[in-house]
């Protein structure tokens, strides 16, 4: 019968709980435990692995550039880091509510740490995240437009909870790339939150956008209600 009870477990893919059923029947400390405690120590044991599992795809679908964790958030520097907003930012209400935020600052500052531990924080806590460095993006939205997949594409990054914009008007936008970055940015505007990291001022954003009505566009719904970050101080890297 226990064996039989093992082998339907692992049918109704419950490995996690059949594998904590075979340390209970080995481990002889449990008497003093109820039927129901006992039965509650299998089904958590389940909960745990399936929840893990999540948090494991969803950081693999995110393609983080770096594996960051906000409790390794280093304050003791004169960044610009505020600790309080970072604990306020680490609840995730920021992404619930559709809100962006805008990190800028010189090379090697910790932006891009920063956005993936955001986003890590944010596949723990049940939300998808996609990594995605600007000029890689316009890469791949023109290959997009080319193959057919353009629109399918832009269903993906309009779906995802975070998406993080790395190296921002790390050279010009241009042609057909700014257009297509507006319409990255309008499916997501007010329902989706967006991490723009850049090593410009928001001020000098307009300048790198070819037509000014496409910079109005994209600044309106990138900077907005955005939680703005100015980080300072010299490359970590160095470190």
């Amino acid at each position: 019968m226990v064996q039989q009870t093992i082998d339907r477990l692992y049918d109704l893919r419950l490995k996690s709980m059949a594998e904590a059923y075979l340390e209970q029947k080995d481990r002889g400390d449990l008497g003093g435990l109820t039927f129901d405690e006992r039965f509650q120590l299998l089904v958590e044991s389940e909960w745990l692995n399936r929840i893990e599992k999540r948090v494991k795809r969803r950081l693999k679908q995110a393609k983080l550039k770096q594996l960051a964790c906000l409790e390794d958030v280093d304050y003791t520097g004169r960044r610009g880091l505020d600790r309080k907003q970072m604990e306020e930012l680490a609840t995730c209400h920021w992404i619930r509510s559709g809100r962006n935020i805008i990190m800028t600052g010189p090379t090697g500052v910790g932006k891009t740490w920063l956005a993936c531990a955001l986003s890590n924080r944010a596949c723990r806590e049940g939300l998808s995240a996609r990594y995605c460095r600007v000029p890689r993006l316009a890469h791949e939205l023109t290959l997009a437009r080319c193959d057919g997949s353009y629109l399918s594409l832009l269903g993906k990054l309009a779906r995802t909870d975070l998406l993080i914009l790395d190296d921002w008007a790390l050279s010009p936008l241009e042609g057909q790339v700014q257009h297509d970055l507006l319409e990255v940015i309008d499916d997501r505007a007010g329902a989706r939150s967006t991490i723009v990291t850049s090593q410009l001022p928001i001020a000098k954003w307009h300048d790198v956008i070819g037509d000014p009505s496409v910079a109005d566009a994209l600044l309106d719904r990138l900077v907005g209600t955005a939680i703005k970050i100015d980080l300072k101080g010299g490359s970590l890297r160095r470190k």
